[in-house]
């Protein structure tokens, strides 16, 4: 395994279980610990000098997450990326999110605007320098967006349920260029301000089915780190049309 990062250290003052849980999920999704490779309780244990119970605790936790799959008596692996998992948060996500900005653009809140572009700002910060950092900031962006719109409890709920999303947004850094995905979060941002509804709306659906567009490349670019593609299923095409818009 990697050194341990600052961030993956455990606090001993702080339950165990959930740090190591929150620290594991993130090296999966990052790619730290890749699709196949062999963990298990003890390595585990040793490493961060705790006992297996709460390694275990946190195990069961990424299995139900289908991010590893547990063996007795042969060691857990890191599963796959599953590919109908990432259709499936994809379209769940931007079911909500289309529904948020329509609030968040009735509302046009003009200190959220404000501190939407000064999101925005720090995005074209590091866009070209700290690609990683900019998932970071997107995550920021839209779970402000929730909270403005007084959703904050529906953006947890899609953020257990988009870890094989999120897998794949990591393997597309250094792929795609980042500038088009800031453009997209400035679309949405200078509609919610005007309080253009349908134009919110429009823009959130446009960018996030921004991974329909990438999503065949990186299947050819690293096949073995998928699971069975079913066959005929590939993604729709991200100019896919969308149904609302309008008044609420």
């Amino acid at each position: 395994m990697a050194d341990l990062q600052p961030h993956w250290a455990l606090d001993p003052g702080q339950p165990i279980s959930p740090q190591l849980h929150r620290i594991l999920r993130e090296r999966v999704i990052l790619g730290d610990l890749r699709p196949g490779h062999k963990i298990s309780e003890t390595e585990i244990a040793v490493r961060y000098n705790v006992s297996r119970q709460p390694v275990r605790e946190a195990f069961i936790k990424l299995a139900e997450e289908g991010l590893m799959a547990i063996r007795p008596q042969r060691g857990s692996i890191v599963t796959k990326i599953a590919f109908t998992a990432v259709h499936d948060a994809r379209f769940l996500r931007e079911a909500v999110e289309a529904d948020v900005v329509r609030l968040v653009a009735m509302l046009a809140d003009p200190a959220l605007v404000r501190e939407l572009r000064r999101q925005l700002e720090l995005q074209r910060d590091v866009a070209s320098t700290e690609p990683s950092r900019f998932i970071h900031l997107d995550e920021i962006f839209h779970r402000t967006l929730a909270e403005g719109a007084g959703k904050g409890g529906a953006w947890r709920v899609v953020q257990g349920l988009k870890a094989q999303m999120d897998r794949v947004r990591y393997l597309a850094l250094g792929q795609f260029p980042l500038n088009r995905l800031i453009a997209q979060h400035t679309a949405v941002v200078d509609h919610i301000e005007a309080g253009d509804i349908p134009g919110a709306e429009g823009a959130i659906r446009v960018h996030l089915r921004e991974i329909l567009r990438d999503l065949p490349q990186i299947l050819r670019s690293h096949p073995e780190l998928f699971d069975q593609v079913p066959e005929g299923d590939l993604p729709e095409p991200a100019n896919a049309p969308f149904y609302g818009g309008g008044n609420p």
